[in-house]
């Protein structure tokens, strides 16, 4: 995802005299000719993310389109007041790409974990949250949303599914497959394993690449009944209060595989963490047998 993306930045910065580029200490020698080609417009300003998103509002104000790229948990935490403040309040454009997503960077520690950031970001109004699961989807949702007007954060992952590759539309979940027994919310790079888990399974299977605004209206309309199933690379309950709203007046049930609400304080790759927290097939098909499939 994150090439894909480092080749649309250039591209948009050559042919989009209106667009302006910032990386925060990453990924410049992918994109070194663009930054030493047009400096007005690109560059590293190291580690300033705080900073930055500020003067980035400013351009906005003037009627630039910045993007940003970074590390997740410092583009979303260290600069929430400016988030709030400076883009929301302010009603300006901005996209924010951010790389590492959850546990993608494993092996170095809680500073660069950030399982938090989609209930982060949903908690301030107007923004946006993307997290696609391959990079032809990023493709498809940066390409719809870069001038939208709206501060928009795409999640990339290192971690992208395979299998399962569907088109995507912004705002709009896709629907995989449909069951009459249950409803699977698979989420951004989690769908290759509720795929798995569930392709002999009588469920439907909705699939969220874009988190915020979430899409109920599919919701509502594709579940059989109230028993749902959340399968998401963030905290547990990120979604859940979008569920309830979907579905109120409905008698819910409702399972997570999910990272659990603590401090990762362990240590180990990507595959081991994902498989000590459960977000795995076996885990998933265990959940559906407590809703009874």
């Amino acid at each position: 995802m994150r090439r894909a993306f480092l080749k649309r930045v250039g591209e948009m910065i050559r042919q989009e005299q209106d667009t302006a580029f910032f990386t925060i200490d990453i990924g410049m020698w992918a994109i070194r000719d663009v930054l030493a080609e047009f400096p007005e417009r690109c560059s590293n300003i190291g580690i300033y993310e705080d900073g930055l998103f500020s003067i980035a509002a400013g351009m906005a104000r003037r009627g630039l389109i910045p993007t940003i790229f970074g590390i997740q948990p410092y583009l979303v935490e260290r600069t929430l007041e400016q988030i709030k403040m400076d883009f929301a309040y302010q009603k300006l454009g901005v996209n924010i790409v951010g790389t590492g997503a959850a546990v993608d960077y494993s092996k170095y520690g809680y500073s660069h974990y950030c399982a938090e950031d989609v209930q982060l970001i949903k908690m301030i109004p107007s923004c946006e949250f993307i997290a696609p699961g391959s990079a032809k989807q990023f493709l498809q949702l940066f390409n719809q949303t870069y001038r939208n007007g709206h501060p928009t954060f795409f999640r990339v992952s290192d971690h992208p599914n395979i299998q399962y590759d569907p088109d995507v539309a912004f705002g709009k979940a896709t629907v995989i497959q449909r069951g009459t027994k249950a409803t699977v919310i698979a989420v951004s790079v989690m769908l290759d394993k509720v795929m798995q888990a569930c392709k002999d399974k009588d469920v439907t299977v909705l699939y969220y690449t874009t988190l915020e605004p979430f899409d109920g209206e599919t919701l509502a309309k594709e579940a059989p009944n109230g028993k749902i199933l959340i399968v998401e690379p963030e905290y547990a309950g990120s979604l859940t209060y979008d569920v309830h709203q979907a579905l109120s007046g409905r008698a819910l049930q409702i399972e997570n595989v999910a990272f659990p609400r603590e401090i990762f304080r362990n240590y180990g790759t990507y595959d081991e963490k994902m498989e000590h927290y459960g977000l795995t097939v076996e885990n998933i098909k265990q959940k559906l047998n407590q809703l009874g499939i």
